[in-house]
Formats: structure tokens, sequence, C-alpha cells
């Protein structure tokens, strides 16, 4: 079932979209960091904000009660370009949503955003340690000329792919992820949002903000995806833009790689809860897709006793050869689970080449043999961040920079 999925996706992403052209708009652009002690990587984030090469546009910076330098390299840099708004516990600390949340109300409080038309300003999430293209502006903006499009999210990559092989699988999942199932669901109508590099209209997010006066982000561990479906259930349209992304830091540690999927995972499982608004709410093809996305930790959970069977079949039939003193399987029985395997990785080798023509196809197949291997670390995860769900832990440290 996954293999015929991702294969149909794979053909669809092939497909290039056209744009009938229109009349453009000038639109004001906020560039959103929520951080917490994030000295390590901000400064470097906000030069190269700064820099960029458009006219209309701002960064914020909600320092989210760091006890760190964060708000100090928040002050120090370009005092045009960038404001820092400072939360405070005990209402600190409660999430990315949380901060994310505080941050759009104070721009709408502070006057800052004064002037411009809420569906001309266009808000983007970038974590402190992101690092966007220089023509990124330039390559999303034409999105926004079509007012039905709520959302834009752009690729990511790792910039520290080169330290390793770890961080080299890190780049490659998010390359073939963006490349593939976003690319593809550009036609399905069924893009997510990914929380780095993810842009949004603020007449769209304000669609989503509840009587109670709560903001349109959840306090779900994965508050981009919950984001994004409801902006499609509200009937706005997320687009994918591959022209542009934001490079982040891999981590080079399995373990704490490990640790942030079950993260990411616990918030799938918790996603569940979006089931009854995408029923009712969202266009059928692309309910249909995002059902199958949301059920992908049961199959996770399920797809990970596969390689044990495996195993312990494989290992029954040697004892059972040695037993009986010849072979009771010709080596081409292993075709097969090869095929099963190892198929994908052609695919992702060629969509990876096309990224990073240094390595070449061949290399790149190569590592896409790897790369099968590294998605087993969902199995440890997915496990991990459902015992967590059982014994209702909801918490979680974020990612240690370095």
């Amino acid at each position: 079932m996954a293999g015929c999925y991702n294969t149909s996706l794979f053909l669809l992403s092939r497909r290039r979209i056209r744009r009938s052209g229109t009349d453009r708009r000038e639109r004001f652009f906020v560039f959103l960091l929520a951080c917490l002690n994030e000295e390590r990587v901000l400064s470097e984030s906000l030069a190269r904000i700064t820099a960029l090469p458009a006219g209309n546009f701002m960064a914020l910076v909600i320092d989210d009660a760091s006890d760190d330098r964060t708000g100090e390299i928040a002050l120090a840099a370009d005092p045009d370009r960038v404001r820092l708004y400072r939360r405070t516990l005990p209402n600190a600390r409660r999430g990315k949503g949380a901060a994310l949340n505080d941050g759009v109300r104070h721009l709408r409080e502070s006057g800052l955003l004064a002037g411009h038309d809420p569906a001309d300003v266009i808000l983007c999430v970038v974590d402190a340690d992101g690092r966007l293209d220089p023509h990124v502006v330039q390559s999303v903006d034409p999105y926004f000329d079509d007012p039905r499009t709520g959302a834009v999210q752009v690729c990511v990559r790792m910039y520290n792919r080169h330290q390793g092989l770890l961080a080299r699988m890190q780049d490659m999942e998010f390359v073939v992820y963006g490349d593939v199932f976003q690319s593809a669901r550009r036609f399905i109508g069924s893009v997510g949002m990914g929380g780095n590099g993810q842009f949004m209209r603020l007449s769209a997010l304000n669609t989503l903000s509840t009587a109670d006066g709560a903001g349109p982000w959840s306090d779900s561990l994965t508050e981009d995806l919950d984001l994004g479906v409801r902006l499609l259930a509200k009937g706005w349209t997320n687009q994918h833009c591959t022209t542009a992304a934001v490079s982040q830091q891999a981590v080079l540690s399995l373990r704490r790689l490990i640790r942030q999927r079950s993260r990411w995972f616990q918030g799938h499982l918790q996603s569940s809860g979006l089931v009854p608004l995408i029923l009712r709410d969202v266009p059928t093809r692309a309910a249909l897709d995002l059902l199958y996305h949301l059920s992908s930790p049961v199959l996770i959970l399920l797809t990970s006793l596969l390689p044990l069977s495996f195993l312990v079949a494989l290992g029954a039939t040697t004892v059972a050869s040695v037993q009986v003193g010849h072979p009771l399987v010709s080596p081409m029985w292993l075709l097969g689970p090869y095929l099963l395997s190892f198929t994908a990785a052609y695919t992702y080798g060629f969509v990876y080449a096309k990224r990073e023509r240094d390595l070449g196809l061949v290399r790149s197949v190569l590592l896409a043999h790897v790369f099968v291997f590294y998605g087993y670390i969902w199995f440890a995860a997915g496990w991990w961040g459902f015992w967590r769900m059982l014994t209702g832990k909801q918490t979680w440290l974020k990612t240690a920079r370095t």
C-alpha cells in the first residue's frame, strides 16, 4: 500500500504548475522567531534576515523568558528591521504555539502593522537557527497573488549536512519529503505546514482565532501540522514553493534525533482529533490524503513488526538449512525482500541528486540505500512517543543547538 502511494505521489510531483499572470501587490513581510535560549544561533539568523534584498519587511524576536543572551542579541541587531517582544514567567515557556500566538497578538496591539491590510501582511515562522535563501521573498510573494492562498511552505534543508552521515540522512529526508510528497500534494490540495519557513497570510490566520481570544496556533506538539489542516478546513489553499528553502541545523546525536522524532510522532498521535474536522470541512480528495497521513503513526507501529518477523523467518530457515545439510531456499529468494525494501532508494537517489549535483546520481542512490535503514529510527521514535502518550506525558524540552 505504501509503495503504491509513494509511487503515485512521485509521478504526480513531476508535473509542473502553470500560473497565470495577475496584478502584483505590495506586501509587508514579518518574520517571527520564537526563541528560548537561542544565543548560539540567533545572531547569524538575524544577520541573514536583515540582509534580505526585499524592501518591506521586519523581524519580531519573541523571547520566551530566556535566561541567556537571546534578548541582548535581538536588541543589538538592526533597529530598523528587528523588534524584540519579551514574554515573562509564569505565562512564558508554554510551547512554541503559545509564543507565536502571543507574538501575533503583540503585532496587532502594538501598532507595528498600522496601515497594512491583513490580506497583504505575510507572517513567516523561522526557527532561531533558520537560514533563509536570499531570494525567498521574491520566490514566495507571487503565490499570494491568488487571494485563496492562505499559506506557503518553502523547502527545508540542513546547512550542516556535510558533518557526517546522520546529518546527510536528515537532509535527504527533508528533500524527499518536499520534492516528492509536498510537491505532489499541490495537486491534491493537502500541502502541509512544516513550522520552519512557513509563510501565512494574516487574514487567513485571523479566521482561525476563536471567540475566546485564543490564537491560531494550538498547544499540540506539532502545532504546524494542526494549523495547516485547519487552514484547509477554512477553505484556504496551502502551497509548496520548490524554488526557495530555509536551512536549519541537523541533529548530530542519534539519541537526540530519536527524541526529537518521538515528539513529532506524539504530536501526530494528538492530531487524530482533527479527523472529524477533516471529514466535515475538507474536500474529499485532500481529506483522503490527510487521513492517510494522520494514520501514519499506526502504520509505523505495525510496520515496525515486519523487520522482526523477517529476521525470525530468516533465522529459522538458516537453522533448518544447517540441520538438513543444504540450503532450503535459493539465493534468488532474497531478491523479493530487496525489491520491496530498496526500490524506493533509486527514486529517492534520483530526487536527491537533482538537489545535490556535486554528489552525482550513483553516490546519491547508494546514500538512499542507507536512507532506507535510517528510516528505522521512526520505529524507535514511534514506540517512545506512543509510550509517552499512554503515560500522559505531554511536555518536551527543545532540541539543543550546537
